[in-house]
Formats: C-alpha cells, structure tokens, sequence
C-alpha cells in the first residue's frame, strides 16, 4: 500500500469510528473526566464573544479559573439536582414528595457553595477597584455576570451518564442474562432468534463504554479527550514538534470545536420544535430545507474532531520512538565507560561496530520522527483551514 493510500485509509478509518460513537451517544471503554482545562474551553463555546476573548487572556496570562475537584461531577450533580426537583414538584403531598424535596434541598446546597467557589473567589479575580482596574488593562477582567455565565456553562460540562445504584445493578442483570442467552443457543437451530433474544435484552446494558446525553455531548467530549491527549503528550512538547505547535492552537481550536457545536445543537433543536408545531405544507417544507442545510455542520465538525483523533493517534506511535530515541540517548552516555571497558579486554573492534549501531538506531528514529511531522502537518492544515488559521 502506498503512503498516500495508507494515509486515505487511516483517515476514513478514524473518521468513520469517530462519527460511529456520536450517532451511538456512546465511546468504547471508560475514560477519566475532562480536565479542568479542556471543561473550561468547551464552557466558552456556551458564552458570548466578549466573555470567550477574556477567558483567552486569561489562559495566554497563566490566570486560572477557581477548581472544585473536577467540573465533571459538578454537571452530574446539576443533573441529579434537576431530576430530583421535578420528581419532587410531580409528586402527591407526602413521604416521598417531602424525601425528594430533603434530597433537592441538600444538592442545592451543594451547587450553591459550588457556585460560590468558581465565582466569588478573591483569589482568582481581582479584589477591590485598583486590582480590577489593572486587569480590564490587561484584559483579564471578568465582571460578575460574566463568572455566573461560566458557572452555568461549566454545569454542562460533557460528562459519560452514570446511573443509580439500581440503574446499574438493572444494567449489570440484563447484560449478565443476555450473555447466558446467546451462550445457551450458540450452534443450535435456535441460534438466530437466540442472538436476537440477547441483544434485546442486553440492549444498553454494555457496562464496558462511556455512554452520553446525546451525539453532541459526545463529540465535545472527544474533543475534550483529545484536547487532554495531545496536550499532556511529552512528544508534542517535545522540540521534535516545534513547529506543529506554532501552526495548532489546541486551546483555540477546541474553543471553536464548542462554539460551532454549541450553536449546532440550539439551532437543531429550535428547528424541531418549529416543525412541531408548524402544520402548513408549505411553512414545514421551508424548516425541513433549513435542517437540510446545515447537515453539512455537523459533518465538518465530526471530521474536525477526527482530525484531532489522528494526531492523538500519531503521537501515540510516536512516543514509542521517542523512548527509543532516549533509550539511544542513555547507551551513548555510556559508550566512554563501555570503551574502557573494551579497552582493558582489548577489543576495540567491538566497541566502533556498537558505537555504529547505536548511531544508525538513532537515525532511524529521526527518520522516523519525520514521517510523523509529514502526517501530522496534513492532519494540522485541514484543521486550521476550518478555523480560518489559529495563529
């Protein structure tokens, strides 16, 4: 296969995995929670301009937004919150109604101290007039409603679904029965309808994968996921990649990742709800040709985020050779006590053919490393050129 084609087919091939995820609202295995960094650039996709240049100057200055051990959970505890006081608003008066409300009560509790950490703390925003003069001069100044903004971005912080106990006991049966269904049936004339049987049964029970709210919640995530995949990478760091670091702003791209998917998912959604309630031919076929319109969108951003899954993709082969590229480093830093070593056996014949190998190995890996910077300058420039260029 030759490298153009070889290219073609990874492409397709993470593309094709990356949109097979967000139509299932679901990633294959578990993963760690967004960092607090990746939360915060996905949150700006939910605010106004204005407030994303801000958070940009903050993030360019080193100025942090106040943590509360991980935004992740602060969504899932808006979520249970939310839940909680629609059940207990829905109920009849008494035992469990007056159990929701307790349970509602003590979570607003939490959210509420919550709140007041990400937005009232003197230690990250400036405490009295001359500390916020100086940061509106230096553009780091965010204003009170602009904090409570962020708060209620940051509670929708893309997070995988977790359920109750009894959610996941109910999970843990079905999976556990599907299995012992299709293990019963396997080469009798009732396999088929048996297979059928079991994935009715197992159908979302998969215990083994992350699983959101929907495709967009999904998509951020993985954006997010890369975000912390590439950014965290020592090879991406590394002077091997200098100059693709200078071309991919990765900080401005996921921004723009949300901003567009953000935008994406409300006008979707008030375009379902017009079609709801529209009942003229003529005024349904109008909103159905703007839903078709921007189909397209969410293509672009489903490559878009692939086009990050391939870098991740790269560097991860990469590292492999960059800790060959430091094993190198440690076995010439030995070669003067291997030379005197062979000195003293008299084999200095030995020593030039080790020294060679170690110096062939090492060009091999920059090499190597070129093929990398190649790939990735491809996978770089499709996504800047979205973005009308980073940099």
């Amino acid at each position: 296969m030759s490298e153009s084609a070889h290219y073609e087919e990874r492409r397709a091939r993470i593309s094709a995995q990356v949109r097979h995820w967000c139509e299932r609202a679901s990633i294959a295995g578990k993963h760690a929670p967004l960092s607090d960094a990746a939360a915060v650039l996905i949150a700006a996709g939910h605010l106004d301009s204005p407030t994303r240049q801000v958070l940009t100057q903050r993030r360019r200055a080193g100025r942090t937004i106040p943590s509360i051990g991980g935004f992740g959970a602060l969504r899932l505890l808006t979520d249970e919150y939310n839940e909680v006081a629609r059940r207990a608003d829905t109920l009849r008066p008494g035992p469990a109604q007056l159990l929701f409300k307790y349970r509602a009560t003590e979570l607003g509790r939490k959210l509420q101290s919550y709140r007041s950490a990400v937005v009232m703390s003197t230690a990250h925003y400036g405490n009295g007039v001359r500390a916020m003069r100086r940061d509106r001069r230096e553009g780091v100044h965010l204003d009170l409603e602009q904090r409570e903004a962020l708060f209620r971005a940051l509670q929708r912080t893309p997070v995988p679904i977790i359920g109750t106990p009894l959610e996941r006991a109910g999970n843990y049966a079905r999976g556990t029965a599907a299995e012992r269904i299709g293990q019963a049936v396997e080469n009798t004339p009732m396999a088929a309808v048996g297979r059928r049987v079991a994935e009715a049964i197992g159908k979302g029970a998969d215990l083994d994968d992350d699983t959101f709210a929907d495709g967009y919640d999904t998509l951020l995530y993985l954006a997010g996921m890369l975000f912390d995949r590439i950014d965290g990478s020592a090879v991406w760091h590394s002077e091997h990649f200098a100059v693709q670091r200078h071309q991919l702003d990765l900080a401005e791209e996921l921004t723009q990742i949300a901003v567009d998917t953000v935008a994406l998912r409300g006008i979707r959604l008030e375009l379902d709800e017009a079609l709801r309630v529209t009942h003229s031919g003529s005024g349904r076929q109008q909103i159905e040709a703007r839903q078709n319109a921007v189909k397209p969108v969410w293509d672009q951003l489903v490559d878009r985020v692939a086009a990050l899954a391939r870098i991740g993709d790269l560097l991860s082969r990469a590292e492999v050779q960059l800790r060959s590229v430091l094993a190198v480093n440690r076995a010439m830093s030995l070669d003067s006590r291997i030379d005197e070593l062979i000195a003293r056996s008299g084999d200095r014949e030995l020593s030039a053919e080790n020294t060679h190998y170690v110096g062939d190995q090492f060009g091999g890996v920059e090499e190597l490393m070129l093929t990398y910077q190649s790939a990735l300058y491809g996978d770089i420039a499709e996504l800047t050129s979205w973005s009308g260029g980073n940099k």
